[in-house]
C-alpha cells in the first residue's frame, strides 16, 4: 500500500468529521489510523491523556492474562488476588478501582461494566477476551467527554474487535504449572460479507499449592458487511469458566512457617462464570453527516466462593460465603453527527453530535454463608431492576489550524428497583444528574499542542444501597446511599513530536469526587465514604527509532486524599501513587523479534493514617519470536524473569486462623507468580 502523507491540518479534519474511530480493516482511513496510533496524535484527540494503541503494539505486548491488555493505557494496573476466571482488580490515577468501579471498559461496543453485582460495584470481568480478535484500544482518562457516561470518571477503555482478518490463524501454546491453550480463527468472504469466527481453549493450574483448574472455553461468530464506518455487524459470543481460588493469605503466617507463599486456608474457594451476548451494530458516514446504532443482550452468571476472614466469626467451620449473580442487561445506544465547514480560507469546521444510551438490567444476586461451597445460611437474596438513559450532546468546532473547541452536555436519568427478602430493604429510588465537559486544544507550534480539559461525570453505586434501611446483618439502621455521586475534574496537558520520531505527553490534573459511598458485596451493607480529592502528573513517551525498533516510558504520579475530617486520617486504602513501564520492542530483525517490559507498581496506604503501607512490586516480562517460515512462527514469553517475590496486591484488616484464640490485624496478601515460560507456535494460511 502507498504511504499517505497526513499534514496536522488534514489529520484534525480527519479525526473532526470521521467521529468513529476506524478499525484496521477500514480502507479509505486505514493509514492514518494504523500507523499513527502512538506517534503523532496531534490533532486527533481531544486531552493528552487520551490516545490509540493498535493490533500490532497489543500483539507486541505480552500478558500473562487477558484483562492486562488494558495496561497499554499509560498509568494502568491490572492485577489478581484470587482464581484466575475472577475479575481482575485495577489501579489508575490514584484510584484503588476494585474491579472497576470508576474504569468504564467496553468492548465491541457492549459495557462490561455490571453494576448493583453481588460481589463489587462495576464488576469488571474480561476472561472473555481473545487478543488475538483485538484491533485497537481507545483510551480516555478523566470525565471530559460527554459520551463517556456511568464509571468514566477515572478513565475508559474500549477494546473493538476486527471484521476481518488478514489471514486464518491457528495457535498452540504449552507452559508451566499445566498451562495450555488453543485458539482457531478466520473470517471467509460469505454472501457479500464476512463471517469472522473464533475459538479458544484454555486450562491453567498456575503455581497455587491447591492448583486453580482454571478451565476455558470462548467463542465469537460475527457476521459483517462493508468497513466500520460504513456497514453493519452481527455478533454473537459465548464464554465460560469456572476454577479454584488461592485468595489472599495472612502476612503473619508466612513469616512464622505455617503458610507457604502459594498455599490456601480455605480449599474450597473457587467459582464458575458464565457470559452469553449478542450484539448488532449500524454505522453509515457520508461527507456531511455520520449515524450509528448499536444494540446488544448479554446474559452474566457468577457462582463465587469466597472466605477473606478465614475463622474470625465462626472459630470452627470458618467463614465462607457464596456471591451468586444472574442478569441480563440489555442496551441501545445511537448518534447523529452533522458535519459543517466554510471554505478553505475561512479554516472553520465543526460536527454537532447528539446521541442517547439506554439500558436494563434485570438481576437476581444474593449473599449467603457456606462452607464447602454449601449453603447453610442466607444475609441477603435480592431481584433488581436497574434502568438508566442518557442523552447527550457535544460540540466540535476547529477555529483554526492551531485552535479547536470540544464542549457537551449529558442528561442522566437511573431507576432502581429492588425486591428483597426484607420489606424494609426494598423499594425504589430515582437519580438525575447532568454532567457538562469541555475541551480546547491550541497548537502554539507546528508539532505541539496544548490542552485544557473540564468535566463532570458519575459513578452510580449499587441499587441496594440506595433503598435498604437496615444493615441486613446487624439490623441496625443505615442511611440510604444516593443513586448517582458526581465527580469532577479538570486538566491541564501537552503533546509534542518535536523531536523526530518521539511522541511525548505530559498531563496534570485534579479529581474530586462528592462521595465515595461504596456497597460492600462481601458484607452485603453500605459503607459511607467521604469526599475525596486526587491530584497527579502523568508522563508518556514513545520512541520508534526506525522500522523494527521501538522503546516507551510511561510514568505516573498520584496523590489521594479523603475531605470529610476523618478522625483516623485522609489516606485512601490501596489508592495508588506511583506507577511505571518502560518497554523495548523489535520488530521483524530478519526472522526475529522480540519485547522486554518493566513494570513497576508502588507502594500503597493500607489504613487510613498511613502507618501501614504495601510494598512496591516490579516485574520483567519478555518474549523472543521466531518466523519459520512465511506463514509459521515460534513464540517464548516469559513472566517475572527476575523471579521477584513480591505482592500482586496488599489488603489490612482483621482476620483469624485456625489456631489463633482471636482475630487479629495483619497485612494479607497475594504473591505474583514466579517466572514462567510459555511457548506457542502460530500458523497462518
Amino acid at each position: 500500500m502507498t504511504t499517505i502523507r497526513i499534514t496536522p491540518i488534514a489529520a484534525a479534519l480527519a479525526a473532526l468529521f470521521f467521529h468513529t474511530t476506524a478499525s484496521a480493516d477500514d480502507f479509505v482511513l486505514q493509514r492514518v489510523l494504523v500507523e499513527g496510533s502512538r506517534i503523532n496524535q496531534i490533532g486527533m484527540t481531544d486531552s493528552a491523556s487520551s490516545g490509540t494503541v493498535n493490533a500490532k503494539d497489543l500483539e507486541n505486548r505480552t500478558v500473562y492474562r487477558p484483562g492486562e491488555l488494558l495496561e497499554a493505557t499509560p498509568g494502568l494496573i491490572a492485577s489478581q488476588h484470587s482464581g484466575e476466571g475472577k475479575a481482575n482488580q485495577f489501579y489508575l490515577r490514584g484510584f484503588n478501582l476494585d474491579h472497576g468501579t470508576d474504569l468504564a471498559t467496553w468492548v465491541d461496543g457492549m459495557p462490561v461494566n455490571q453494576r448493583s453485582h453481588a460481589h463489587g460495584q462495576g464488576w469488571t470481568d474480561l476472561n472473555f477476551l481473545i487478543p488475538e480478535l483485538v484491533t485497537r484500544l481507545d483510551y480516555r482518562k478523566g470525565p471530559y467527554s460527554s459520551l463517556d457516561g456511568d464509571f468514566a470518571s477515572a478513565g475508559k477503555a474500549s477494546l473493538a474487535y476486527a471484521n476481518r482478518l488478514v489471514a486464518p490463524v491457528a495457535t498452540v501454546t504449552l507452559g508451566q504449572d499445566e498451562y495450555a491453550r488453543t485458539v482457531l480463527a478466520g473470517s471467509p468472504e460469505v454472501a457479500g460479507g464476512n463471517l469472522l469466527y473464533a475459538l479458544e481453549l484454555m486450562k491453567n493450574d498456575g503455581p497455587w499449592t491447591r492448583p486453580d483448574g482454571y478451565r476455558k472455553v470462548n467463542a465469537v461468530l460475527r457476521y459483517s458487511r462493508g468497513y466500520s464506518n460504513n456497514g453493519w455487524t452481527v455478533t454473537a459470543m459465548h464464554y465460560q469458566g469456572h476454577w479454584n481460588s488461592t485468595d489472599q493469605i495472612p502476612l503473619r503466617a508466612v513469616q512464622n512457617g505455617q503458610l507457604g507463599r502459594f498455599d490456601a486456608i480455605d480449599l474450597s474457594d473457587g467459582g464458575e462464570a458464565k457470559r452469553s451476548s449478542i450484539s448488532g451494530n449500524w454505522r453509515r458516514t457520508t461527507q456531511d453527516a455520520a449515524t450509528s446504532l448499536n444494540a446488544y443482550v448479554i446474559r452474566n452468571q457468577l457462582d463465587l466462593y469466597s472466605n477473606f476472614t478465614y475463622f474470625l466469626n465462626d472459630p470452627v467451620n470458618g467463614d465462607q460465603f457464596a456471591q451468586p449473580d444472574r442478569r441480563v442487561t440489555t442496551g441501545l445506544d445511537g448518534s447523529h453527527t452533522w458535519h459543517a465547514y466554510k471554505s478553505a480560507d475561512g479554516k472553520v469546521a465543526s460536527d454537532m453530535t447528539v446521541g442517547f444510551q439506554l439500558q436494563n438490567d434485570n438481576i437476581f444476586n444474593g449473599l449467603y454463608d457456606t462452607r464447602a461451597r454449601q449453603r447453610i445460611a442466607t444475609t441477603r437474596e435480592d431481584h433488581i431492576v436497574e434502568t438508566s438513559g442518557a442523552v447527550y450532546l457535544e460540540n466540535a468546532t476547529m477555529w483554526s489550524d492551531a485552535l479547536r473547541t470540544v464542549v457537551g452536555v449529558r442528561a442522566n436519568r437511573y431507576r432502581f428497583n429492588v425486591d428483597g427478602d426484607r420489606l424494609e430493604n426494598s423499594g425504589r429510588a430515582y437519580d438525575t444528574l447532568v454532567t457538562p465537559t469541555l475541551s480546547v486544544a491550541y497548537a502554539p507550534w507546528k508539532h505541539t499542542e496544548l490542552y485544557l480539559n473540564y468535566g463532570h461525570g458519575f459513578h452510580s453505586n449499587d441499587a441496594r444501597g440506595t433503598v435498604a434501611s437496615v444493615d441486613p446483618k446487624t439490623l441496625d439502621p443505615v442511611d440510604r446511599t444516593p443513586g448517582l455521586v458526581r465527580s469532577r475534574g479538570m486538566e491541564l496537558g501537552l503533546r509534542t513530536v518535536a523531536i523526530p520520531n518521539m511522541e511525548t505527553t505530559v498531563s496534570v490534573y485534579r479529581l474530586d469526587f462528592a462521595s465515595e459511598l461504596t456497597y460492600i458485596g462481601d458484607a452485603g451493607n453500605t459503607e459511607a465514604g467521604d469526599p475525596s480529592r486526587r491530584h497527579g502528573v502523568e508522563l508518556s513517551n514513545v520512541y520508534r527509532a526506525n522500522k523494527w525498533l521501538s522503546l516507551n516510558f510511561d510514568a505516573a504520579y498520584a496523590r489521594a486524599r479523603s475531605r470529610g475530617g476523618n478522625p483516623d486520617g485522609d489516606r485512601i486504602p490501596g489508592a495508588v501513587e506511583g506507577v511505571a513501564q518502560v518497554g523495548l520492542t523489535v520488530d521483524r530483525v530478519g526472522p526475529w523479534s522480540g519485547a522486554l517490559r518493566l513494570r513497576y507498581f508502588g507502594p500503597r496506604p493500607l489504613i487510613e493514617d498511613d502507618s501501614v503501607r504495601s510494598h512496591a512490586s516490579t516485574t520483567l516480562n519478555g518474549r523472543i519470536g521466531y518466523r519459520i517460515g512465511k506463514d509459521m512462527r515460534l513464540e517464548l514469553e516469559g513472566f517475572n524473569l527476575t523471579n521477584r517475590r513480591d505482592s500482586a496486591i496488599d489488603y489490612y484488616y482483621e482476620s483469624r486462623l485456625a489456631n489463633e484464640a482471636a482475630g487479629r490485624e495483619d497485612i494479607h496478601f497475594h504473591p505474583i507468580e514466579p517466572r514462567t515460560f510459555r511457548l506457542t507456535f502460530v500458523k497462518n494460511w
